[in-house]
């Protein structure tokens, strides 16, 4: 900073691809300043550091800098600014702020300019200045990429790009960059491994409206029967680093759609100055939002192999605890991971299971490691958060599960977030409706008890892709967010929580899909169809706060699971799943 004349570095969670999951090489942030979460931007100042995150991330925050120079900044509490605001108080006139370009999006730059452009701050993004401190630096992934079959893809890529070309059309576009791991892996219905439990691989996508698409992505990760399919299709491939001279080589003739939010400055400077621009979010973002009915078929299938893997490994927990056998949170995610590799078509976790025992539990985002975990006891709450990759879809599902002995306290908190779970779950809303519309809706029954959560209650789940997708989600109205529309297919999380630092944390996670409901002289009317398969352990709630439709509804669900599971099951674990489905 120095040796540059810099007076503030931002150093954001992020790669080239804008990715929430990030591979190694581009952790720096992590690597600078010892938090692990996965959102969160370090800012390093003259005299100041700070880490900004959001609640969920609070405790471990509070963990992972105590000792350290960096001061934790707390987002969206009163009297804390974002870390914009700080920037544009703390620094003046002439001063400068380096950002690496491919750890910001345009759009990104474009605000930070705004802002503090107008205190005459300039905004650099030629400097990498933690890459040129991080001697030790990972490599970057070079995992093979494969197909993902047809018989579960279930659209052919060359169809999904001809629905691609015939919207660049209609916007005038003669060109079209992707950045996104997850839109170039959905719509090439290829996969990989270079991010940890995302099956996506480091590639940009250039698609001519009118001829051939190129996927710039390193050739050895290839094999030639690959490169031969994906050339049939018209689709050539190029080096990774070969995207900003294909650019570089559009002319005045040509129009580029791209994102502004979704491309970093880095690829986004070699775009010539004369080359038309149309800025827009991705078609392919919203196509693959949509679930087709033959994929939504498939997940279905996977949430009956997902929840009896669930039970076998839920059981094993008990039963090993039964026996006074000791375990820890670590023995937990391996039991589980264990259970789901046994099942037909899985290729992995979609993310780190979050195994938090008693007062762990109140971490939304704990992970256990070695250097640190608990012991399980015969009492109390463990809460589960996992999910599973499988060809024919992603998992991700919530369960507290009452290790034996529990407070009022921790049966009212879970009887809470469950009632919020059911009222989002049963709604029924007009089409057109967003995500912040139904937010509260899960949130009542937690109002009422003056009790609330600082996470938002849904995200959007990919097909075998990122088990966090957009566009939609369902939380609280947040300032510049989009309000994206709800559709028939789409997949989301519905996950009220409840977290007591230092006593306890509920959460309840069921994925489910928006179908239509009806017509009526008021137009049409959306629900939630739930496709996650898995009992709630009934001993964990205090059932006289449920109100005789919501124990209708939990029975019917319990019923439900049941007849889905059953055949899946045997001896043990069957037995364990009569008797965690019995009506209340």
């Amino acid at each position: 900073m120095q040796q540059h004349d810099v007076a503030a570095v931002i150093v954001p969670s992020a790669d080239p691809h804008l990715s929430e999951y990030l591979p190694e090489h581009w952790q720096a942030r992590a690597w600078l300043s010892g938090f692990t979460g996965s959102a969160g931007t370090l800012i390093v100042g003259r005299e100041h550091a700070g880490l900004w995150t959001d609640s969920r991330y609070f405790s471990q925050a509070e963990q992972q800098l105590a000792g350290s120079c960096i001061a934790l900044m707390k987002l969206r509490v009163p009297h804390t600014p974002e870390h914009m605001d700080w920037l544009a108080t703390h620094l003046h006139e002439g001063d400068v702020l380096a950002v690496a370009g491919d750890s910001v999006s345009l759009a990104g730059l474009r605000a930070m300019e705004g802002k503090l452009g107008e205190r005459g701050v300039r905004v650099r993004t030629d400097l990498d200045l933690p890459g040129a401190v991080w001697s030790d630096r990972p490599a970057l992934p070079h995992a093979r990429i494969v197909e993902h079959p047809i018989a579960w893809a279930c659209t052919p890529r060359a169809d999904k790009l001809a629905r691609l070309r015939s919207a660049l059309r209609k916007r005038g576009a003669t060109h079209h960059l992707v950045s996104s791991l997850d839109d170039i892996a959905w719509l090439t219905n290829l996969r990989g491994s270079d991010v940890e439990c995302n099956p996506v691989f480091l590639a940009h996508l250039l698609v001519a409206a009118e001829g051939k698409a190129t996927l710039f992505a390193e050739r050895g990760k290839f094999d030639d029967a690959l490169v031969a399919q994906l050339a049939a299709d018209g689709v050539a491939i190029a080096g990774y680093a070969g995207i900003t001279g294909a650019l570089a080589e559009l002319g005045k003739h040509d129009t580029l759609l791209f994102d502004p939010a979704r491309v970093v400055c880095t690829i986004s400077n070699a775009i010539p100055a004369d080359v038309q621009r149309i800025e827009a979010a991705n078609p392919s973002t919203a196509f693959k939002a949509v679930k087709s009915p033959a994929e939504l078929d498939h997940v279905r299938e996977v949430m009956r192999r997902d929840g009896a893997a669930l039970a076998g490994a839920f059981r094993e927990i008990e039963h090993q605890l039964a026996q006074g056998k000791p375990l820890t949170e670590l023995d937990v995610h391996r039991l589980v991971h264990a259970a789901r590799a046994a099942q037909p078509e899985f290729v992995g976790e979609s993310f780190a299971t979050i195994a938090g025992y008693q007062a762990n539990g109140a971490l939304p985002h704990y992970r256990a490691t070695q250097e640190s975990h608990s012991a399980l006891q015969a009492k109390g709450l463990l809460l589960i958060d996992s999910g599973g990759q499988y060809l024919g879809g992603t998992t991700d599902i919530t369960r507290v599960l009452a290790l034996g002995e529990t407070t009022a306290e921790q049966r009212r908190d879970a009887t809470l977030v469950l009632k919020g779970m059911i009222a989002l779950s049963r709604a029924r809303f007009p089409k057109g409706a967003r995500g912040p519309q139904l937010d509260a809706l899960a949130r009542a029954p937690l109002w009422a008890a003056s009790c609330d959560y600082g996470h938002g209650t849904g995200h959007g789940v990919g097909y075998f892709l990122n088990v966090h997708e957009g566009p939609q989600s369902i939380r609280p109205p947040v300032n510049g967010g989009a309000l994206v529309a709800l559709e028939p297919g789409m997949i989301s999380s519905i996950e009220p929580g409840l977290y007591k630092p230092g006593r306890h944390g509920i959460r309840h996670e069921n994925l489910a899909a928006v179908v239509e409901a009806d017509r009526s002289e008021f137009g049409d009317f959306l629900a939630f169809e739930t496709l996650t398969l898995c009992p709630f352990d009934r001993r964990a709630l205090e059932p006289g706060l449920l109100s005789p439709d919501e124990r209708a509804w939990l029975d019917d669900y319990h019923a439900t699971v049941r007849a889905a599971l059953s055949p899946l099951l045997e001896g043990a674990d069957l037995a364990w799943l009569e008797r965690h489905c019995a009506p209340l």
